[in-house]
């Protein structure tokens, strides 16, 4: 989602549906997995306190404890745990890029290393169940230079960039094998938890909708059929249903948190709210969703947990800037998430990671 306006909410939105806006960037493909920092990754510092733009003492958050920031360069963004809870994946704007590339690093900050190809612009990675590949969507494929954007605008705007293609390949970005190559973009995919399958919106057919193919890209069927966005979508643990987030106006800013059957059935719109409500994962519980909305504030987004009937609604994070792409790890007992919350450049979105301490009824 390339954004105009240069405020933080803005910057953290453009990561909402995970277009960033640039031209392409300028480093060799022998530059995937090579890690840009020694051991102790982004950590420059003591990890900040949980403080927030304006904030002259720390937040006190009730169910997200030890709140520690990982990165500290760049903009940072859509970070998602290993199966094993012991790695993060995420795309960042950092030095001398001139584009998001998708790096990893240790859940504990350390062995940060770029794995995309510092070409073209990336997006939306994740884990195989197994570990052994990662998924990321690119644009380094593109013949000829890179849609500018747009002009003359100081509010949300955004375009879908057709270049954009989904990519499999091993955890050291080694061995880079493409899986989509139908016209118009392809981005926004995730495995399901088995492994077999990946859920991934395109705009092939003309409207940006979900699909789902088997993990060596074969198979690819449409799940959703409604004008309008459909995007960011996640498989439940049982791999039974799929929550994502939709908007089903002209606006594609008025996204709300949708849920279906994994084969396309039984779609059912969970928030119903003024503002916006996206980025949705589930608890590997299965029993509740974790999502970000301004429902509360229009000008901040904060964290909220909701049962799968969308009725019972929980505010999750207490910062007074931006939180948002949350995801439980696998054992359930930690969070990640992006924000605004260093103190020292609060305009920057970063990654952090909390204890999670749910409220009482959520265990």
């Amino acid at each position: 989602m390339p954004l105009q306006s240069l405020d933080a909410p803005s910057r953290a939105l453009r990561l909402a549906l995970a277009i960033p806006l640039c031209a392409a960037a300028a480093l060799f493909l022998a530059n995937a997995g090579r890690p840009v920092a020694a051991e102790g990754g982004d950590e420059k510092r003591p990890p900040a306190a949980a403080g927030g733009e304006g904030e002259g003492a720390p937040i006190v958050e009730r169910y997200l404890k030890n709140v520690t920031q990982l990165t500290f360069e760049g903009d940072n963004g859509e970070a998602y745990w290993s199966a094993d809870g012991k790695q993060i994946i995420f795309q960042s704007k950092r030095g001398n890029l001139e584009f998001d590339q998708i790096f990893m690093m240790g859940a504990d900050a350390k062995m940060l290393r770029m794995v995309s190809t510092g070409r073209g612009r990336t997006t939306c990675s994740y884990f195989a169940p197994d570990g052994k590949k990662i998924i990321y969507a690119s644009t380094h494929l593109r013949e000829g230079p890179a849609p500018k954007a747009p002009e003359g605008s100081h509010s949300y705007d955004w375009s879908f960039d057709a270049a954009f293609d989904i990519f499999q390949a091993d955890p050291d970005g080694t061995n880079l094998v493409r899986l989509t190559d139908a016209p118009g973009y392809d981005a926004e995919g995730t495995y399901s938890p088995s492994g077999k399958q990946i859920v991934f919106t395109s705009q092939r057919d003309g409207d940006l909708e979900l699909y789902v193919m088997n993990a060596d890209g074969s198979g690819q069927k449409r799940l959703t059929n409604a004008k309008g966005y459909d995007g960011g979508a996640f498989f439940s643990p049982d791999e039974k249903k799929i929550v994502w987030r939709a908007s089903r106006t002209d606006d594609y800013r008025a996204l709300q948190v949708h849920l279906m059957n994994a084969d396309g059935t039984g779609e059912v719109q969970l928030t119903h709210t003024e503002g916006t409500s996206f980025a949705p994962s589930w608890h590997p519980s299965g029993k509740y969703i974790v999502f970000c909305s301004n429902r509360e504030s229009a000008r901040n987004f904060d964290l909220f947990v909701m049962d799968l009937t969308g009725q019972n609604v929980v505010r999750i994070s207490e910062n007074p800037s931006f939180d948002g792409f949350p995801m439980f790890s696998p054992d359930g007992k930690r969070i990640a998430f992006c924000a605004n919350r260093d103190p020292k450049n609060p305009r920057a979105t970063n990654v952090f990671v909390a204890d999670w301490s749910p409220p009482a009824g959520w265990e």
